[in-house]
């Protein structure tokens, strides 16, 4: 008798997994374990319009139809991506003679992000009347992609993506079940193999079930999964990652604060993330070169340096060699002496510019290239630094308004320390100066 085969269900195994009750979701457990808000408000049967925002194969669609089955409400799925107004408008319809008739209907939105701000107006009026449960699906941050309105009527839930151990659990739960996954086949599955798809799915549930089917045809019917054959079902992992969405931000953020943290290790593992992802490495370049000037500058001001040489660098070698020079900066930048000191008297001396558009320049200072210029005073008392021994003569530069003002306050760290001690000298200098004067 020959083994059994599955290979001819036209529905793949992530669809036939999916959970049929709260107590096989995967994951997730700070929203659906009792005591947590949303698993408690199932398992009454009494949810409201929710928003789900999760990564791809956190378990959103299967939690939107586990809500209307705990609920007992009608199910009606809808694509923004498919499909448009004039479709949410027929649902509503139907939802609302369903309602006449006694029965609840859940409208699951998917990708509910990709309707427009406008569009999105088209759901207001059947949520805040009742007519139905919205529950909304997005990779994306709701608070970026949803309009306030829509957001003021409905709950926000974040899922997390699925981890290894979980997903663990799922593969095993897959090859063993015989009524739904692949128990029938009779395959062995090695431990390496299985924790390979369980990390290499990205905390994906669907990946991860997919890369089991996959690798169940390259075994065949009582065959054995070993790693080299996940290996080979799963292909190359692509990080997630979305150049022009929130996660862009994410881990831009988490590059920058790791450089100014003095953290080289993290330094460089977010930008491996980004690079891998697929970011233009020039945008990463012009990052770093702000980073130097932003959270490095004066306390070493070679970082500047170090910043557009890797930048013209990659601009020569391309990737992958190129790659490397930004490697070389990333560390750099985070092991250097840190100092905002520069970043912070530059706001501060464009506040005073901007709260004194029209203070004028002191006389002795000014340009004086025509006779009536000199009659009026220009340039007059000006004192030429460079007569002096030391190149230093005390004198007034900022307007009369101004006049003592510090903008700048370098750091003790580095060669901001060695400015500072300038500083204190031409202060000494400055007072003595002064006091003869007086």
């Amino acid at each position: 008798m020959s083994a059994p085969s599955l290979f001819g269900v036209e529905e793949p195994l992530a669809a036939r997994m999916r959970p049929r009750g709260l107590d096989e979701m995967v994951g997730q457990g700070h929203l659906l374990a009792p005591g947590h808000a949303l698993g408690d408000a199932i398992r009454r049967g009494d949810v409201g319009s929710i928003v789900l925002w999760g990564p791809p194969g956190s378990g959103k669609t299967t939690l939107a139809r586990l809500i209307a089955r705990h609920t007992d409400r009608e199910f009606v799925a809808f694509s923004a991506v498919t499909e448009g107004v004039p479709r949410v408008r027929e649902i509503l319809r139907d939802a609302e003679a369903r309602r006449a008739l006694g029965r609840g209907t859940i409208l699951f939105c998917d990708e509910i992000h990709r309707f427009n701000r406008a569009q999105q107006d088209a759901f207001l009026p059947a949520v805040e009347g009742g007519i139905v449960t919205l529950v909304g699906a997005t990779t994306e941050n709701p608070s970026f992609e949803l309009n306030g309105a829509l957001l003021s009527r409905v709950t926000v839930h974040v899922l997390e993506p699925i981890g290894a151990a979980d997903l663990e659990a799922l593969v095993r739960r897959a090859l063993a079940d015989r009524e739904r996954g692949l128990g029938a086949l009779g395959l062995t599955a090695d431990d390496d193999a299985v924790a390979l798809i369980a990390v290499e799915a990205d905390g994906d549930a669907r990946r991860a079930l997919t890369a089991v089917e996959s690798a169940a045809r390259t075994a065949g019917a009582g065959g054995r999964i070993t790693r080299a054959v996940a290996a080979d079902a799963l292909a190359r992992r692509l990080p997630r990652y979305d150049k022009s969405g929130e996660e862009h931000y994410n881990l831009i953020s988490a590059l920058h604060k790791a450089v100014r943290g003095s953290d080289p290790d993290a330094a460089l593992y977010w930008l491996a993330r980004m690079l891998e992802g697929g970011e233009h490495a020039l945008y990463l370049a012009r990052r770093l070169v702000r980073m130097a000037v932003e959270d490095i500058g004066l306390a070493d001001p070679q970082a500047l340096t170090v910043a557009i040489a890797a930048r013209d660098a990659y601009d020569f070698l391309g990737s992958p060699e190129g790659d490397l020079a930004l490697a070389e900066a990333a560390v750099y930048l985070a092991t250097a002496p840190k100092s905002n000191r520069v970043y912070a008297a530059w706001g501060a001396a464009l506040d005073a510019a901007r709260s004194t558009p029209a203070a004028p320049v002191p006389l002795h200072i000014r340009n004086a290239p025509t006779g009536l210029m000199k009659e009026l005073g220009y340039g007059a008392d000006y004192r030429y630094a460079h007569d002096s021994p030391d190149a230093y003569l005390a004198q007034e530069y900022l307007p009369e308004e101004l006049r003592g003002r510090t903008f700048y306050a370098p750091g003790a760290f580095g060669f901001e320390r060695t400015i500072a001690e300038r500083l204190r000298w031409w202060a000494e200098r400055r007072a003595a100066d002064l006091g003869k004067e007086g």
